[in-house]
């Protein structure tokens, strides 16, 4: 077999990035583009009372000022592709602070940005409520939208009753935002009835569809093209900026781009939603869970339905536990909407793999032992066995590779120097798939050389290489020998590119598509005279290197290029997207290390060790990219990012890089990650998982575990500040 896929390829995108030959939404080249610029709003909750756009209006290269007083009536869409229930300049209520209140067009960026200066906005502002303690009591279940949102199984009063020792804790994790390097940002051209969208967007066709639907245009009128993506994490889907600047787009008759400002990406998209979480946990003297009860509570806006994004499928699914109960609870407050964010199920992981580590310590059990107590093969919701997980053999490789059992067990028994020295675990796991399916489309040209088009995307995950591989080796061609096309919805259909449903989803595809195209290969050749290959069962014929041979006398064989130049017509095969795409389930161990100076309070993660199951590794060095991501994004989560808000106003008060502080290289260390690399017989996509979120569930908990561990207190409220470090040692 080619060894093709799992080669660690160097991304074929790479060259164009960092050469600048990339072409983002922003750089879309549109002849006669005008430049938009919002208005946002300073309040969060009330009206407006008068807004005065005559001095925007009456500046330098100004073409049109909108409100809602003359914005376009628009249709907030279906919210199966649409989180927001309220589309702003739609009227005058303001729902939290940072709402668009005026699209302001120019002729330079510049002069819109002084115009956007120049618009006078008048409130009748309420005071808001935005701190989510103080709103707890009125706390509700929302409906079932992503899946349920509160589970029983078993008796958990029962088991809790039954148990040798209990635990009963809270966490707290604080609002997230997801600051990729490109913000968001979209050029709307016109051409008669017909709109073509230049988009940064990781949900083209949910993105196509929103804006066909706000502005009543048939589907078949519009194309959103994406060809690169810079990092979205979640954001970067159907959001009310991309259709308001469609709509004025219409209105001027004039192509429209607007660039979201590093502030405006704070409100104007969604979030990591403030959380609360209480765990009560029972166990038996040896290790065994008896109940789990796991209650979260997170911030959703008063205009939503109370859709939550922080799935508990840990807790659902992880270990071998007979009574669970667990509920996802909102709270409506005054704040923009939440939504999907790199690795929802990180929350809950934090909550349990923490709550885990407790109760290691209560029943004096090795927290890695603990976890191998409660170890199960079988889905614990369905009984039926997982088709394939080999995380016992994560627990054995990752722990070995970090000298796991060198650990001593006290806390603030290591020490280097003044230095305090701790080690965590955890366990990782993120659901994957369990989303629409994708479609492709091959086409073998007359030289021999294949192009794959799908809509997908690229947000810096390695989507165009990884597909390349799978297509090259499908159709036995060389990588050289084959183009993955993606970013645009006249390709056929694929799904938002999140819950790591990219490779089961897309690579499904592309192995269905590219399967077909095969056999219509090998029917050619062994159909026409002229081939060696003629007579040969189409059964014995295999496909590689760009040669089809028979696989009993492999030196019978002919290059795809001789078979398609003498058939002279291109070979095209385009296949269906599949209603849904299976879920998937990826896990893995993970270990880090802590140096805490108890003086200073200040914490370095300084190893960080990652052994994953991951299914079949498709490119090797693509999928190490996204452990290192992941645990980066774990660092950040864990010790410094959080968005403040003010709590008289409503106004988030660092809404930018220097007072929102995202790990930078110094404050990582060296990353090890490993995989078994076994093909899951379940994947339609060559046994490979869907698998970049995965990392990140579990590390943020097993840093937090080292703390403990360095230090022998504990703190349950994200981000672990030097200020809570050194409450936590002047209260020894």
């Amino acid at each position: 077999m080619s060894p093709i896929v799992g080669s660690p390829v160097a991304r074929l995108d790479g060259h164009a990035k960092v050469t600048g030959a990339a072409t983002y939404a922003a750089d879309a080249r549109v002849p006669h583009a005008l430049y938009g610029v919002l208005v946002l709003s300073t309040v969060a909750r009330g009206r407006i009372t008068g807004i005065d756009t005559r001095d925007a209006e009456r500046s330098a290269g100004v073409i049109g000022v909108f409100t809602h007083r003359n914005m376009p009536r628009l249709k907030a869409p279906d919210p199966r592709i649409f989180v927001k229930r309220v589309l702003p300049l739609q009227d005058a209520d303001i729902h939290h602070s940072g709402q668009p209140v005026a699209f302001v067009v120019a002729e330079t960026l510049e002069q819109a940005q002084h115009a956007a200066t120049l618009v006078d906005v008048s409130y009748d502002a309420r005071k808001p409520r935005v701190v989510l303690t103080d709103a707890m009591d009125d706390s509700f279940l929302p409906e079932p939208v992503l899946g349920p949102n509160e589970i029983t199984r078993g008796d958990p009063g029962q088991g809790l009753e039954q148990a040798d020792v209990r635990i009963d804790v809270s966490y707290t994790t604080p609002m997230h935002h997801h600051n990729p390097m490109e913000p968001s940002a979209t050029t709307a051209v016109w051409n008669g009835e017909r709109l073509t969208l230049h988009d940064a967007t990781q949900g083209a066709a949910a993105t196509h569809a929103a804006v066909a639907e706000a502005l009543d245009v048939p589907p078949e009128n519009v194309r959103l093209m994406s060809p690169y993506v810079g990092g979205g994490f979640g954001c970067k889907a159907a959001w009310p900026h991309t259709i308001l600047t469609a709509a004025v787009a219409r209105e001027l008759r004039r192509p429209v781009k607007l660039v979201l400002a590093r502030a405006h990406t704070y409100t104007l998209h969604g979030h990591r939603a403030e959380a609360h979480q209480r765990l009560r946990i029972g166990a038996r003297r040896d290790g065994t869970l008896t109940a789990i009860d796991h209650i979260t509570t997170q911030q959703v806006s008063r205009t939503e339905d109370g859709l939550v994004f922080s799935a508990s499928m840990p807790t659902r699914l992880l270990y071998a536990c007979p009574n669970v109960h667990i509920a996802q609870r909102a709270v409506r407050l005054d704040l923009a909407v939440p939504s999907w964010m790199r690795s929802p199920e990180a929350l809950a992981a934090h909550g349990l793999e923490c709550a885990l580590d407790e109760m290691a310590y209560a029943l004096d059990i090795d927290p890695l032992a603990l976890r191998l107590r409660n170890y199960t093969t079988d889905n614990p919701e369905t009984g039926e066995p997982f088709g394939s997980k080999h995380l016992k053999e994560c627990y054995e490789r990752g722990a070995a590779h970090f000298h796991w059992s060198e650990r001593d067990p006290r806390p603030r028994s290591m020490r280097d120097g003044d230095t305090l020295i701790g080690w965590g675990m955890a366990t990782a796991a993120h659901t994957a798939g369990d989303m629409p399916g994708a479609g492709a489309r091959v086409v073998i040209s007359t030289t021999g050389k294949a192009v794959v088009q799908v809509a997908t995307h690229d947000l810096g995950t390695g989507t165009y290489t990884v597909m390349s591989q799978m297509a090259a080796q499908v159709l036995g061609l060389k990588l050289d020998d084959v183009e993955f096309q993606l970013g645009d919805t006249s390709f056929p259909f694929a799904p938002l590119s999140a819950n790591s449903t990219t490779v089961p989803s897309v690579g499904g595809a592309v192995n269905r598509t590219c399967t077909q195209a095969c056999r219509a290969l090998i029917d050619l050749a062994v159909a026409d005279p002229r081939s060696p290959l003629h007579g040969v069962p189409a059964d014995r014929i295999a496909s590689a290197e760009g040669y089809l041979y028979d696989t009993e006398r492999p030196r019978r064989r002919e290059t795809v290029r001789s078979v398609m130049t003498r058939y002279g017509t291109p070979v095209e095969v385009t296949t269906d997207p599949p209603e849904t795409t299976p879920q998937q389930y990826s896990t893995g161990a993970v270990f880090a290390e802590v140096r805490v100076s108890p003086r200073l309070g200040q914490v370095r993660v300084t190893r960080m060790v990652g052994a994953f199951d991951a299914g079949r590794i498709l490119n090797r060095r693509t999928i190490r990219s996204q452990v290192i991501g992941g645990f980066v994004w774990a660092v950040g989560f864990t010790l410094t990012e959080h968005t403040m808000v003010d709590p008289h106003l409503g106004r988030i008060v660092n809404p930018n890089l220097s007072g929102y502080l995202v790990p930078v290289n110094a404050d990582i260390p060296e990353i090890h990650a490993l995989f078994v690399d076994k093909p899951d017989p379940t994947s339609e996509a060559l046994g490979a998982r869907g698998f970049g979120e995965t990392p990140m569930c579990g590390m943020t908990a097993a840093i937090s575990n080292a703390i403990y561990h360095a230090t022998g207190h504990r703190v349950r409220d994200l981000p672990i500040t030097q200020d809570k470090i050194l409450q936590g040692e002047a209260a020894r």
